[in-house]
C-alpha cells in the first residue's frame, strides 16, 4: 500500500515535494485506468458506499477491502472526529445521501474508528489511543444518522472497526454484537451472509449483498497481512499540513495531518496539527528545512465551480497560515504553503 519509502521523512524537502507530485500523478493515472472495473463493479453493486474516517494513511479502506478505486467516498478529519450538527458536514453528506437516494441509489455510512490489537499506543491519537473513546463517538455518529434518515430504510448507519496491525475490520450491529473478521480465514467466507443477517437483521438484503464484496476482500487481504511482517512501531513524523479535501492519494502513514474543512472551529484542528509537527522538528524525526502547507478543493466542471474552488482553496492556505502565525509562531519560518483544486471525476491534482 504504501508509497513512500523508509527513508523519506529524512530526506530533503524538495526531493518529499517532488515525491508528492508524483504520487499524486499516479494516484489519477490509476483512478482513470479503473474506470470500467468500477462502472461494471457499480453495475453489481450499486449501493453507494461513503466512509466518515480518521486522516490516518494506515486506514485506506480500498486497499483493505480489495475494492476499485472510487467506490467507497471518503470523508476524511483530524482523529476521525465528526458531528453532523456542524453546518458544513452535515449539509454535505445529507446531499450527497439525498442525491443517490433520488437517483434509486441505496446508501450505506461506514462509520469508522481505528486501533491496534498489539500495542494500545499504535491506536488513534486523536482519542489519546483510546478505543472506547472512538468507539462511543462513532456510535455517536451512528445515531445522528439515524436520526435524520429515521423515514427511510434505504440509508443504514454502520459501525466500523479498523485494527491497524491486521487491516481486519470489526462490525458492530445494532444490538450491541459484534463481527470481528480477525477472527475467520477465507476458507469461512461462505458463513458470512449468514453471519451478517444475524449481525444486522434490518439491514436490507440488497444493501447486504453489496457490503459481503467488501468483507470477502478485507477477508482476504488482512490474512495475507497476518502472514508477512510489518512495520508496526512507526513513530509520528508527518511533515505536512492539509487543509480542505481531495487527499485521497495521501494514504501513507505518518506523512501529513490531514484536516478536513468540516469543523465550525477549524482554528482548533490546525493549532493541534502544527504543534505535532513542530514537535517532530524539535524530535529530530524530520529535517527543519521545510514543512508543507497544502490547501485543497475538489471540483466537478471547468469555470464557475474551479474558480470558485480556487478561491475556496486560497482562503484555506491564508487562514492556516494565519493560526499558525499565532498559534506556533515558531513554525512559520520553516513553512511552505501550496495551493490547489483537484478535478474530481479523474482525481487529479492541480497545483495553483
Amino acid at each position: 500500500m504504501s508509497d513512500a519509502t523508509p527513508e523519506l521523512h529524512q530526506q530533503p524537502f524538495a526531493d518529499r515535494l517532488s515525491w508528492l507530485e508524483q504520487l499524486a500523478s499516479r494516484h489519477s493515472a490509476a483512478f482513470i485506468a479503473g474506470t470500467a472495473a468500477r462502472e461494471a463493479y457499480l453495475a453489481q453493486h450499486p449501493t453507494k458506499i461513503i466512509a466518515l474516517k480518521c486522516m490516518d494513511g494506515r486506514i485506506h479502506l480500498p486497499h483493505a477491502t480489495q475494492t476499485p478505486l472510487g467506490i467507497i467516498q471518503p470523508y476524511r478529519n483530524l482523529g476521525g472526529i465528526f458531528n453532523l450538527g456542524w453546518p458544513y458536514l452535515g449539509d454535505l453528506l445529507c446531499d450527497d445521501i439525498n442525491q443517490a437516494l433520488a437517483q434509486g441509489r441505496p446508501v450505506l455510512v461506514l462509520i469508522s474508528y481505528h486501533f491496534s490489537a498489539g500495542a494500545r499506543e499504535r491506536g488513534c491519537a486523536g482519542f489519546q489511543h483510546d478505543r472506547d473513546a472512538a468507539l462511543a463517538q462513532a456510535l455517536q455518529i451512528r445515531d445522528q444518522l439515524q436520526s435524520i434518515f429515521a423515514a427511510s430504510e434505504q440509508c443504514y448507519a454502520l459501525v466500523v472497526g479498523f485494527e491497524t496491525d491486521s487491516d481486519a475490520l470489526v462490525l458492530h450491529g445494532s444490538t450491541g454484537r459484534m463481527l470481528d473478521l480477525s477472527q475467520y480465514s477465507p476458507d469461512l467466507s461462505p458463513q458470512l451472509p449468514a453471519l451478517l443477517q444475524q449481525l444486522c437483521p434490518l439491514l436490507p438484503a440488497a444493501m447486504q449483498r453489496d457490503l459481503l464484496p467488501l468483507l470477502l476482500g478485507n477477508l482476504r487481504h488482512s490474512a495475507l497481512q497476518r502472514q508477512q511482517r510489518r512495520q508496526l512501531d512507526i513513530e509520528h513524523r508527518e511533515w505536512m499540513l492539509c487543509l480542505g479535501r481531495g487527499f485521497d492519494f495521501l494514504h501513507v502513514p505518518n506523512i501529513a495531518l490531514i484536516i478536513g474543512p468540516f469543523s465550525p472551529d477549524l482554528s482548533q484542528p490546525v493549532k493541534k496539527a502544527a504543534a505535532i509537527i513542530l514537535n517532530n522538528i524539535k524530535q529530530q524525526r524530520i529535517p527543519a528545512d521545510g514543512v508543507l502547507l497544502l490547501a485543497s478543493v475538489p471540483y466537478q466542471q471547468a469555470g464557475i465551480d474551479r474558480r470558485r474552488a480556487e478561491l475556496k482553496a486560497a482562503f484555506f492556505c491564508q487562514f492556516a497560515k494565519t493560526v499558525i502565525a499565532e498559534q506556533e509562531p515558531a513554525l512559520l519560518p520553516l513553512l511552505q504553503s501550496r495551493s490547489a483544486v483537484m478535478y474530481w471525476p479523474e482525481r487529479r491534482l492541480e497545483w495553483l
